[in-house]
């Protein structure tokens, strides 16, 4: 199967042409242009049919004429212009287009279309299964996207396709959240392709039922858990708009997601490859940074995951336990909390299914100092020197855990060798003790990022 991405925007594309905001002139000003989202399967199947996709396909150097079928989303107009089928029937030809959709889109196609026009015009409903010449199979699937403010017009539709040579694409473009029904539909389908829209990106107050970069995780990880995707899926993200960061792939790229450009042809030809998804990373950054809201995002599209808390409670510091509060209520209420010093243990016994999330490394650190009494011993002393050795001993266990571990791991470490050096002998201990830590840290991980005022830099 090879899936030819016609577009990947959304209904203005991205850039919009009437914008200038940083995402728009980045995008103009790298060439990176994206039209309405469409895509052609194999040159005989083609997944909506917005303005764009017509020429789009002649910038990619394809003909339509072999396109025995359309299947239609619903009746946007980016995801359908009619009139496309009148320039269809005026090329002629022998062979027929069979029109694929949900009642809103094909009745908005019906006066585009004659009487002799080798078209033929066909209502799908989710459950239906449909087969296509050259043995394509394709299901319709119910989509939670509202199309209309009539009700007449509240349908939509996702599609699974299934090629001749059994592989699989699920088409989700403009869909919003995947409902239950859907979700067991799909369940077990080990996708080659899905093709998921992430519309929205960074603005996620938007009012509709499209997709963002908060709720785009949480359905990969949703398809995740029921098997449709799985190891080797090819997953990319499509409807993009320019409320979408230009670092779009590297916010993706945990979650085993990516961007690619128009014109892009992915193909299932060969064994399946894993997404490229980094089993340990190191999140470092200053206070305020966002290196933890930064930290958390990465594991949103995990349907497990062990949040290790290493600061304790501090029943009795107001202000800690208001810092704690705000970190819990932006977590995602499914993952579990392990407050914790024992972190190498922890790490030790999870499986790899599992994603574990440490914040943070520094107050780690501070928890084994305290354990160990090194501020309690004299500098000098033999109770000081077994304390540090101690100490020593915990981060070999910390360091020797993540770099064995098979788990997904995020750390979180603060970067405090910046600023002026600390009065106090213990504050220079401690700062020289937590940059070396992180360093052994870094050198066993597979990304090391720095937050600097919310944007991460790629160490």
């Amino acid at each position: 199967m090879d899936v030819l991405l016609l577009g990947t925007g959304s209904a203005d594309g991205w850039p919009n042409p009437w914008c200038r905001c940083a995402s728009c002139t980045w995008a103009r000003e790298s060439g990176t242009l994206r039209s309405t989202t469409s895509a052609l399967v194999d040159g005989v199947l083609l997944l909506d049919c917005g303005p764009d996709a017509p020429r789009q396909a002649d910038r990619a150097g394809v003909s339509l004429a072999d396109v025995s079928c359309l299947l239609l989303t619903h009746a946007h107009p980016d995801h359908l212009a009619p009139e496309a089928l009148l320039s269809r029937s005026w090329a002629g030809g022998t062979t027929t287009l069979r029109v694929l959709g949900p009642r809103s889109a094909i009745d908005a196609c019906r006066d585009w279309v004659g009487p002799h026009d080798p078209i033929t015009l066909e209502v799908v409903e989710p459950g239906d299964v449909v087969d296509i010449d050259d043995g394509y199979v394709v299901r319709p699937l119910a989509a939670a996207h509202d199309v209309g403010r009539d009700e007449l017009t509240r349908d939509a539709l996702l599609y699974d396709v299934t090629a001749p040579d059994g592989r699989r694409l699920l088409h989700a473009t403009d869909t919003g959240p995947i409902g239950a029904a859907t979700l067991t539909a799909v369940s077990g389908a080990a996708y080659d392709v899905v093709l998921l829209e992430e519309s929205f990106g960074t603005k996620a107050d938007h009012g509709t039922g499209h997709l963002d970069l908060t709720t785009f995780p949480v359905q990969l990880a949703a398809l995740r858990e029921v098997g449709a995707v799985v190891d080797g899926t090819d997953v990319v993200a499509v409807h993009l708009s320019h409320h979408n960061p230009r670092e779009l792939a590297r916010i993706l790229e945990p979650w085993g997601a990516r961007v690619v450009d128009d014109l892009t042809v992915l193909s299932t030809d060969g064994p399946r490859v894993p997404a490229s998804r980094p089993r340990r990373q190191l999140v470092l950054g200053g206070t305020r940074s966002g290196k933890s809201h930064e930290a958390e995002s990465r594991l949103l599209a995990h349907a497990s995951v062990t949040y290790v808390a290493t600061g304790g409670e501090r029943a009795d510091d107001p202000e800690w336990r208001a810092r704690v509060a705000a970190h819990r209520d932006r977590r995602p209420s499914a993952w579990r909390t392990v407050e914790t010093l024992d972190v190498a243990s922890l790490l030790t016994a999870t499986t790899s299914d599992c994603a574990v999330l440490v914040d943070c490394v520094a107050l780690w650190l501070a928890g084994r100092l305290d354990t160990a009494r090194t501020w309690a011993a004299e500098p000098g002393t033999p109770a000081y020197d077994e304390s540090l050795a101690a100490v020593a001993r915990d981060c070999d266990r910390l360091v020797a855990a993540v770099a064995s571990t098979t788990s997904h791991v995020v750390l979180v470490s603060n970067e405090v060798g910046s600023g002026v050096v600390p009065e106090h002998a213990s504050g220079r201990l401690y700062r020289d003790l937590l940059g070396v830590l992180n360093r052994r840290l870094a050198a066993v991980c597979d990304d090391v990022d720095l937050v600097v005022a919310g944007r991460v830099l790629r160490l």
